[in-house]
């Protein structure tokens, strides 16, 4: 049985429902002042920080990732016919995979577990930059694909590179991750868009 709207639109819109609503039901319960400018994402996890609030961001981490993964899986809608795309786009699937689960564990180790909370949020930040890169390109090279969406993706890794290796700031951050679900967002539209 064919869904009637594809497995990326359903679970891309998911992933950024999860995110937003528990990343602002964590940002509401955290104790003022809070800023993007002087606090992290993960400050949002910190049971230490926000004791009401942190089970709200964790389980946001936890649910958005596992939402990646059918996102992921349903970007099998973009293979091409010819072999080397579509190995491309799997490839950019499996990474995909990896970032979801990575993020998983960013929402099990919280800041709580500072040394394995780091390690799976650096392991997160650089697999979403190989993801953005890769699946823009083979998106850019799909005639279906919007051209200003898949441009888009590869600015949004630009930003990823910019947070992960050279500046990191909590503000770059939160551009980081919502310049990253704007273009969940529209890869979601793009995909639509297709199919009707």
């Amino acid at each position: 049985m064919k869904l009637k709207i594809p497995l990326v639109c359903i679970a891309g819109i998911l992933v950024i429902l999860l995110y937003c609503v528990l990343t602002f039901t964590a940002v509401a319960l955290f104790p003022p002042p809070f800023s993007p400018l002087d606090n992290w994402l993960s400050d949002l996890g910190n049971s230490s920080y926000s004791p009401k609030g942190a089970i709200f961001y964790n389980l946001g981490c936890i649910l958005t990732g596992s939402m990646l993964f059918p996102f992921y899986i349903g970007l099998y809608k973009w293979y091409r016919k010819e072999i080397w795309h579509k190995i491309l786009v799997l490839v950019a699937q499996i990474i995909g995979g990896y970032s979801g689960l990575s993020l998983i564990m960013i929402g099990v180790f919280s800041e709580d577990f500072l040394p394995q909370h780091i390690y799976w949020s650096n392991v997160f930040f650089i697999l979403i930059l190989v993801v953005l890169i890769l699946s823009a390109m083979v998106l850019l090279l799909h005639p279906d694909f919007m051209k200003p969406i898949a441009i888009y993706g590869v600015v949004v890794a630009i930003i990823d590179l910019f947070f992960e290796f050279l500046v990191g700031t909590s503000l770059l951050e939160w551009l980081t991750v919502f310049t990253a679900l704007a273009y969940v967002g529209l890869i979601v539209y793009n995909s639509y868009k297709v199919k009707k």
